[in-house]
């Protein structure tokens, strides 16, 4: 069985003609005609815009839409170039007034011929890819009024003027300038562009390239910066009120251009009153306001640092190479962090904590810290003024400040390992001196200090402190072990020290008393009894002693001295005078510590407790000394220091830079093996520059000592030189 036939239905078109009246088109268009004149001439009230829309309804339906497009365009046309004589005609102020208001009523009369032609704007048109009713609208303001010869140029410096009159500080009717502008922007981007923007961008690159030379020629830098900053702030306002927002960047541009770009380099450089003077008095807020100007140029934060950098480097420089301000260490430190802190608060204050600027300033006290070799050495000094007294009374929270403060100083060091040798002789006194301000402080500086470098770094130093715990665990079993035996003789107390922790040096022991020496034998039987496989060796210079002394009249004191000056003290017991060779050879202490020894005790005010004869500063051999009777003082407790020079000497020096030499020889070999055995071969640079790398946390290694060390290392059968080409070097495994 065969399935039904599928059938298709369409609707057509009625078969009988319409007729229509030869003459209907013009009838129905002069209808039209006369409802725009009437629209334009504000009588659209007794118009019926129902009929008139059927109207033109009905002229787009019955093919006759080109008649109502053209006839539009044409009526329009004729309108506006009456309209355009009129506003030529307009005199002086009120032209601008004019235009406002009949570009106001042109909208108005377009939106109502719109409604009325609104079906050909929606069929007939873009069937015929014509321009719709208000696009044309627009179209035709803009040929026939703005492009008027006698208008368009007039239009332009009327509002250029405007403007002018406004940065001149006259108050103008921003209201109007909002919506003629707003007309040119409506009337498309090419025409507010082309017809107002680029003579604008001229004309304010022509007004801010001649006010910036008045300017610069009679204002200091900080007043030029206020007048920019100014100017830019009423550019951007300027463009909220009456201008369109893309016009934004480019306006500010020529304001930076004119008024920074090109006088930057003379604003930085101005005698008294540019960037230096500026951050020498402090000047915060126009360190700021140069920081966000210059910002806005391509080049100008650049300058700014390149300048500062300069200064900086310049001011440090002077600093560590004038002897006067090199003679106090701490005070050297002191104007150091002084310089980070003034320097600090700039950046945070006016540089926005700019990442570049604080790397600039790193930089720069990196190269002048490391212009002074005795850098390590006075910051130490700084730590160990601090640490002894400078703390005292300071909370917790400053405390941290100061340390952290110091560890800044210590990062910008090139040769660390100078300041571990000077910080250990340094913290070894504290600790055996009991000097030390606070055990907090002193441990949270190692923490740092371990944070920042390693373990390695500071194990020596935890060490010291492990020392002073464990002696004093030592004593007390001591005097538990001696009891009554200790009662009747001096008191004893003993700190001992690890070799290789502590920077202890082989010297000879001095001749103890023998009231002295019977206790330190018995603490020596006591100690190598409980502990086995050791060996203990008196390190006399390091230790300090109380004694009780009567002077003329009865008059007692106790005096708080070192042990040599404790041997020297004890000599006069026996006898009231004893010459320099005498007590040289009774004591046994080295020669210039002697000296020192008897210059504190005869040569200081108020602290001698001997004379000298004959009386000078200097202690020669052939002095004699005697005991000084007629002491006195107000404190029962009489604390006589070493005279020792808070710097080291020449020769004290040599011998610290000779053992930082000695012992980075091992650290150098180390890094050498460690990147050959990974390596196997490599040639001589890439040698050098690898350990440097390795190493530069600690110090920077001369070339020549790498040199020497490979030598070393090839000797004893670690490396040897490639046999085809001798730059290179092998690991032998």
């Amino acid at each position: 069985m065969s399935a039904p036939k599928k059938k298709n239905f369409q609707i057509e078109a009625f078969k009988h003609r319409v007729v229509v009246d030869p003459k209907y088109a013009e009838k129905t268009w002069k209808i039209l005609e006369h409802a725009i004149h009437e629209i334009y001439n504000h009588n659209a009230s007794g118009l019926s815009f129902e009929e008139l829309y059927r109207n033109a309804y009905n002229m787009v339906l019955h093919k006759f839409g080109e008649k109502l497009y053209s006839g539009l365009v044409s009526t329009m046309t004729a309108h506006l170039k009456e309209i355009a004589k009129h506003i030529e005609s307009t005199q002086g102020g009120l032209f601008l007034e004019e235009l406002n208001r009949i570009w106001a009523e042109h909208n108005k009369a377009l939106q109502m011929i719109r409604d009325i032609l609104m079906y050909m704007d929606r069929t007939f048109i873009p069937s015929t890819h014509k321009t719709p009713v208000h696009e044309l609208g627009l179209n035709l303001w803009r040929d026939n009024i703005i492009h008027s010869s006698k208008i368009h140029k007039r239009l332009q410096d009327t509002l250029l003027e405007l403007v002018q009159h406004e940065r001149t500080g006259e108050v103008i009717n921003r209201g109007l300038m909002r919506n003629v502008i707003q007309m040119l922007m409506d009337l498309g981007s090419s025409v507010y562009q082309e017809d107002f923007e680029k003579p604008f961008l001229d004309v304010s690159a022509d007004f801010y390239r001649l006010e910036s030379q008045q300017y610069i020629e009679c204002c200091d830098c900080g007043d030029y910066l206020k007048k920019a900053e100014k100017r830019l702030i009423e550019e951007i306002e300027r463009v909220s009120h009456y201008l369109d927002t893309k016009s934004e960047p480019k306006l500010t541009n020529v304001v930076e251009k004119e008024m920074i770009e090109s006088h930057m380099h003379r604003l930085v450089q101005m005698e008294n009153s540019g960037l230096v003077n500026m951050i020498v008095n402090d000047k915060y807020e126009d360190l700021g306001r140069m920081y966000n100007l210059f910002r806005r140029v391509s080049t100008g934060l650049a300058l700014i640092r390149d300048v500062m950098t300069s200064h900086i480097r310049e001011i440090g420089k002077q600093l560590v190479t004038d002897p006067e301000k090199l003679k106090d260490p701490v005070d050297f430190v002191q104007r150091l962090l002084d310089e980070k802190d003034k320097h600090d608060k700039i950046i945070s204050s006016a540089f926005n904590n700019d990442k570049t600027f604080q790397n600039a300033l790193n930089s720069s006290f990196e190269f002048f810290i490391n212009l002074n070799p005795r850098s390590p050495e006075f910051i130490s000094l700084f730590v160990d003024d601090k640490l002894r007294k400078g703390l005292k009374g300071v909370t917790e929270e400053d405390v941290e400040i100061i340390l952290d403060k110091v560890m800044m100083l210590f990062r910008y060091l090139q040769e660390k390992d100078v300041f571990e040798k000077y910080y250990k002789q340094h913290l070894a006194k504290r600790l055996l001196s009991g000097k030390t301000v606070s055990d907090d402080a002193e441990r949270s500086l190692i923490v740092k200090l371990k944070t920042e470098c390693g373990y390695q770094f500071t194990s020596k130093l935890e060490g010291m402190f492990t020392d002073m715990k464990t002696s004093q665990d030592t004593m007390q079993g001591f005097h538990a072990a001696a009891g009554a035996d200790l009662a009747e003789g001096p008191s004893l107390t003993v700190q001992v020290l690890t070799t290789g922790s502590w920077p202890t040096q082989s010297v000879n022991t001095c001749n103890l008393p023998s009231e002295i020496l019977g206790v330190c034998d018995r603490f020596k039987t006591y100690y190598l009894g409980t502990h086995t496989g050791r060996r203990l060796s008196w390190q006399t210079n390091m230790g300090t002693a109380d004694l009780k002394a009567t002077f003329g009249k009865g008059q007692k004191h106790e005096l708080n001295v070192s042990t040599y000056q404790m041997c020297i003290l004890m000599l006069f017991n026996k006898a009231d005078r004893m010459s320099y060779k005498e007590i040289e050879q009774a004591t046994e202490i080295p020669a210039s510590d002697l000296k020192r020894c008897l210059q504190s005790l005869a040569c200081v005010k108020g602290k001698n407790v001997l004379r000298k004869e004959p009386m000078s500063k200097d202690i020669a051999e052939d002095d004699a000394f005697y005991f000084n009777d007629k002491f006195s003082s107000k404190f029962y407790k009489v604390k006589i220091g070493t005279v020792v020079a808070q710097k080291e000497s020449e020769p004290e020096k040599q011998e610290t830079r000779q053992r930082v030499e000695e012992d980075r020889k091992p650290q150098i070999e180390a890094a050498i093996v460690r990147i050959m055995k990974s390596r196997r071969v490599l040639d001589h640079n890439n040698i050098v520059a690898e350990v440097t790398k390795q190493l530069q946390s600690r110090f920077l290694p001369n070339p020549v000592v790498i040199k020497k060390r490979i030598e070393s290392l090839i000797e004893r059968e670690f490396l040897e030189r490639d046999k085809t080409d001798r730059k290179l070097y092998r690991y032998l495994a």
